[in-house]
């Protein structure tokens, strides 16, 4: 696929203009990955760790009316682990030790996140990819028991890929009995 090639080309460039960075990855906001270069870590577990993240991190931009995500960096005792946007379908997460250059890490991964963005954008369309002879997921007909319960499509919420949907709390419908002699 021309994508992981070209995408993997910006890792390893990335890789030369942030001393101290231990790894990249590029994945889709889903957890798939798109390509890697993350020595001595499974690239399949951090691409679904990233994607879990991402979800929170969307949520918390929405909970905070702080806008679109952008970037998420989480700070260990050994280093750091910088995720950023690459586009709506795509993002970009970097492993960096611990006196790494924040700035020139941020500075470097906002820049190589847009250019995955448009890598994957000019060269993933619809129709194309792995499962393009798999139909949408909108245009699979719906199983016949489940047609009766199913809200119409127009009804059902919309919201951007990779966020978690938002649960109500519902009151309980019996009180709950007082407990005696224990």
């Amino acid at each position: 696929m021309a994508v992981e090639t070209d995408v993997l080309d910006e890792l390893r460039r990335l890789r030369t203009r942030i001393p101290r960075l231990t790894g990249s990855l590029a994945a889709t906001v889903d957890g798939l990955v798109l390509a890697h270069d993350v020595p001595d870590t499974e690239p399949e577990g951090l691409a679904a760790l990233t994607a879990a993240a991402l979800g929170v991190a969307h949520r918390m931009t929405d909970a905070a009316a702080r806008g679109d995500f952008r970037e998420l960096l989480v700070r260990g005792s050994w280093g750091y682990v910088a995720t950023y946007a690459a586009g709506a379908t795509a993002v970009l997460t970097l492993l960096a030790e611990d006196r790494v250059n924040v700035g020139r890490l941020h500075l470097e991964g906002r820049r190589s996140g847009a250019r995955i963005a448009d890598l994957v954008t000019t060269h993933v369309g619809p129709g194309t990819g792995r499962h393009a002879d798999r139909p949408a997921p909108a245009d699979r007909p719906a199983p016949a028991e489940h047609l009766a319960a199913a809200p119409p499509a127009t009804a059902r919420p919309t919201r951007p890929i990779g966020t978690l949907p938002v649960r109500t709390p519902q009151r309980p419908t019996h009180q709950p009995r007082p407990q005696t002699g224990i």
